[in-house]
């Protein structure tokens, strides 16, 4: 094969590579099995028919083709494989690869793809540290620098990146070998120019070096994505927990103004406060229906009602029945009807009103808690120390949650009340609450 066309043959070979790698990463199964640590042998299996079968029919291509050689990655599938899953991967891998060349009259491949499967799974179980298989590098000068100053300085550590390169290479030598001794049996490409034969072997290690590198980077991105989870959850905990202390904080002070001269009213609070804080011991979700929302409400009500009684605290309730098994934030009323008690109702003689509200609105979820108590100044209204915790809760909650696809809105009139109105998307199981989280995360990172 003259130089030329060697050395476009080589170029596509690496576009191939990037081009398989990127495909397979698509998949959401393949990236399972990829990136999975312990696999069984089924795992292995799939694992390896995803590799191996369009790599199995670029080698047809090559034999039916004649002269697209790039298509036959081959070699280099069967060391991916043998990295990543293991001997048993790599050698099945090598051999389901190398079927259509045996089929073909080359016999020598399949033997020879059995050895550089297992060599490249053993060089896998050698690895004291798994990531440097994902950062395995075909630059390894500084890898060779340091692998001699250890050398030198006789500490005895395994340099997995220098052993895998050298191990690409030495194969990559056998299999030029064995193309010269015994023509037709297996597949290399070869040149008398000794520059050429170097481009070759860089190529080789290069095409291994590409894959891992787009695996490698879906998996950060994996990596990424689930430590945000994570974050997202814990923040969201810290701030579910915020609102429980100070929930229990102003029921206890009720209890404790009322054991003295009313114990049996302390009595029936501390009663329903246990169902309250039962409920919230047991339930570990994000999210609840807005029905399970309402019933902890009237539990909440109940306790405050027995502290301001029925003649000055009422409830009017204005829900839509198909509203109430969208999913919503947990513990998402509380702070706001504990904000119309404290801020707007309570500094009456006269007591008010409450009025829960949730419909379906453009699209959206939307819930209102509305006090006509003795509402805010304009000036106070985005003053945090005048309206507590509860709504500068509920508003970084959504934020996290929702991020910009949910609103809450405050409008207040001195003497008039206020109402606070939640614009919401609407979910209605868990799939959707992942995606709208996902996508809320992602579009304010952009």
């Amino acid at each position: 094969m003259e130089q030329r066309l060697i050395l476009i043959n080589l170029l596509v070979k690496l576009g191939v590579a990037a081009a398989v790698a990127s495909a397979l990463v698509r998949s959401v199964e393949f990236k399972r099995l990829l990136f999975r640590e312990e696999r069984g042998l089924r795992s292995k299996i799939y694992l390896t028919l995803w590799f191996a079968i369009p790599i199995a029919i670029g080698v047809w291509i090559r034999f039916n083709s004649k002269s697209f050689s790039a298509g036959d990655i081959s070699f280099e599938t069967t060391l991916l494989l043998g990295v990543i899953g293991g001997r048993v991967t790599g050698m099945l891998g090598g051999g389901l690869v190398g079927i259509p060349a045996l089929l073909h009259g080359e016999w020598a491949t399949l033997p020879f793809n059995l050895l550089a499967g297992a060599l490249a799974g053993q060089l896998r179980h050698m690895a004291t540290d798994k990531e440097d298989i994902w950062t395995f590098s075909p630059f390894i000068d500084l890898g060779i620098y340091r692998w001699i100053k250890r050398t030198v300085s006789f500490t005895r550590r395994f340099d997995w990146q220098t052993a895998f390169f050298f191990t690409v290479v030495m194969l990559r030598l056998l299999q030029t070998e064995v193309a010269r001794l015994a023509p037709h049996t297996i597949f290399a490409m070869e040149s008398p120019s000794l520059w050429m034969e170097a481009l070759v072997y860089a190529a080789t290690v290069m095409a291994v070096g590409i894959e891992l590198k787009i695996f490698n980077s879906v998996r950060i991105q994996i990596k990424l994505e689930e430590q945000e989870r994570l974050l997202l959850q814990a923040r969201m905990e810290a701030l579910k927990n915020q609102i429980n202390p100070h929930f229990l904080f102003n029921t206890l002070n009720s209890i404790s103004s009322l054991v003295r001269f009313d114990p049996d009213t302390a009595r029936e609070l501390i009663i329903k406060l246990a169902t309250i804080l039962r409920r919230l011991l047991h339930s570990t979700d994000a999210f609840v229906p807005l029905r399970e929302e309402v019933e902890f409400i009237d539990n909440y009500l109940d306790i405050e009602v027995v502290r301001f009684g029925p003649d000055k605290l009422r409830v009017v309730k204005e829900l839509e029945a198909s509203s109430l098994d969208v999913l919503v934030p947990s513990m998402l009323l509380q702070p706001l009807v504990e904000n119309c008690i404290k801020h707007g109702i309570a500094s009456l003689v006269e007591g008010g009103r409450i009025t829960l509200r949730s419909r379906w609105e453009e699209g959206m979820l939307t819930v209102e808690v509305e006090d006509d108590g003795v509402g805010l100044e304009l000036s106070k209204q985005n003053d945090a120390e005048r309206t507590g915790i509860g709504l500068a809760n509920v508003e970084e909650r959504l934020k996290v949650l929702y991020g910009d696809t949910a609103h809450m809105t405050l409008v207040s009139h001195p003497g008039q009340g206020t109402l606070v109105q939640l614009r919401l998307p609407l979910l209605q199981n868990a799939g959707e609450v992942a995606t709208a989280i996902y996508e809320s995360r992602s579009s304010t990172r952009r």
